[in-house]
């Protein structure tokens, strides 16, 4: 049996159902948005290329059109064969069949990645970009100045309410994991604003585990940095965790039809580490005379 959960919260409603691998399966709706996204992947290893490969198995059933980068995109060097070596040849697969990348800066990345073309940030270290229903937000999370306080807050007004918010960047407001943990002062700078706009779902990497956190004040969040680099035994399980996975390489993917949020998150070996449907948090106004 399925196991259904409903998670009241400030006036924001949640929905999710947890899937038994046996279970799941995408509803591959006509018109949805379908990603993949990976992690701290740039090692060149042979970790990465195993992940890769298993990408493109996963791609026969699921046809996903773009993957987004959760940062340390290129470990160790950033030389014409830096970027053969640890993008180009491991996804070269994906990249020959179409499928786009869309990258974020990690604190390993040099800055100068924004102007790779496969990496498509069109040459800004922060950008948006729109698919479907679905609106990416994707941040510098190396340093956040108030240019880019002012462009996020612009660009989320701007964005309306009709539309998926999802935005993706390094380092994660939230996490478990051992080395980093949660960034409570990156936290303190965007969540207020995350949560005035409506963000719905947020990616990031950093840690080389893989956790999907409970809802945060009306968000689902997801630490995917384990698609390249791994810290085996590093997630510490807390009462933010739903669910988390710290023995293997992994990677996302992700269907968004209409209000909802299909995800499997798979091992290099194909196994199912996590899977589920998320409902769109439902934002119901605030009673008469509530104040904060």
């Amino acid at each position: 049996m399925r196991k259904a959960r409903i998670v009241l919260l400030s006036f924001i409603s949640f929905f999710f159902i947890v899937a038994r691998a046996d279970e799941f399966k995408f509803p591959l709706k006509s018109g949805s948005v379908r990603f993949a996204a990976i992690g701290d992947m740039g090692t060149g290893d042979a970790a990465q290329y195993e992940v890769a490969r298993q990408m493109v198995v996963a791609r026969q059933n699921f046809q996903f059109d773009f993957v987004i980068m959760l940062g340390d995109n290129i470990y160790g060097g950033s030389t014409p064969k830096d970027f053969e070596q640890k993008f180009e040849r491991p996804y070269k697969p994906l990249l020959d069949a179409g499928v786009k990348f869309y990258a974020t800066l990690g604190n390993h990345d040099n800055p100068n990645e924004r102007f790779y073309k496969l990496f498509n940030m069109n040459e800004a270290k922060y950008y948006a970009f729109k698919k479907g229903n679905v609106r990416f937000f994707v941040l510098d999370s190396n340093y956040v100045d108030a240019k880019q306080l002012e462009w996020l807050q612009k660009q989320l007004q701007d964005a309306g309410e009709g539309d998926w918010k999802v935005c993706f960047f390094h380092h994660p407001l939230y996490s478990s994991g051992k080395t980093h943990g949660s960034s409570i002062e990156l936290r303190s700078l965007i969540e207020p604003l995350f949560t005035k706009y409506g963000v719905d779902a947020v990616f990031s990497g950093h840690d080389h585990v893989y956790e999907r956190v409970k809802p945060e004040k009306g968000i689902y969040y997801f630490v995917e940095g384990s698609s390249g680099q791994l810290r085996a035994g590093d997630l510490a399980k807390s009462n933010i965790t739903e669910d988390g996975f710290d023995s293997d390489r992994t990677f996302m993917l992700i269907e968004i039809a209409g209000d909802e949020m299909y995800f499997q998150t798979l091992s290099r070996s194909g196994g199912q580490v996590d899977s589920g449907v998320l409902r769109r948090p439902v934002r119901t106004p605030e009673p008469a005379g509530v104040t904060k």
